[in-house]
């Protein structure tokens, strides 16, 4: 019985991967990303968020997310581990958007 639920335990860490991880604890963090508008560092303390790839569209500008707000080309980091990342200040406002390479 336990080790039935060790294996359901591990079977939903790693299909959650990424999404369960906060980006302050992986590579945003430990990379040293600048925002490419104002230089100021991408990451910190429970700043960075995941971005489903459904909220997400890619039009000839750049990324429009379901919100509404508009990210060019020129403004996002390409993503390490695949998904896309929004990283905003204190007011909300936006620091940085890293999207998964082939879309920057």
């Amino acid at each position: 019985m336990i080790r039935a639920l060790l294996i359901v335990v591990t079977l939903a860490l790693l299909v959650a991967g990424p999404r369960a991880s906060q980006a302050h604890d992986h590579w945003i963090n430990h990379g040293n990303y600048v925002s490419p508008t104002d230089g100021v560092r991408c990451c910190g303390e429970h700043d960075c968020i995941l971005v489903l790839e459904e909220q997400v569209t890619i039009t000839a500008q750049g990324y429009v997310l379901t919100s509404g707000e508009r990210i060019p080309f020129r403004e996002a980091l390409v993503s390490e581990d695949g998904h896309y990342w929004r990283c905003q200040r204190s007011d909300g406002a936006r620091r940085c958007f890293f999207a998964p390479r082939g879309g920057v």
